[in-house]
């Protein structure tokens, strides 16, 4: 049963964050489709909740990290 807690603690924040980057980076395309001129302001936004993203996903590694060392077989 531990394992399925670690096993989750990695799976969903990187499904939601693969999922969150995706629909952002589309959101982002499109709005430079609409917007050429704003294509710096959107790009700069972009790259910066892309970062928080990612860190999300580290941070839920980090955590599953930790809890897969106080997991005891037996």
């Amino acid at each position: 049963m531990e394992f399925l807690a670690v096993t989750l603690a990695i799976a969903l924040p990187a499904m939601m964050s693969a999922f969150g980057q995706g629909w952002a980076t589309t959101r982002a395309v499109e709005s430079i489709a609409r917007q050429p001129e704003a294509a710096g302001e959107i790009r700069g936004a972009l790259l910066i909740a892309l970062a928080f993203m990612e860190a999300l996903t580290l941070f839920s590694f980090v955590i599953a990290y930790i809890l897969s060392g106080k997991i005891t077989v037996g």
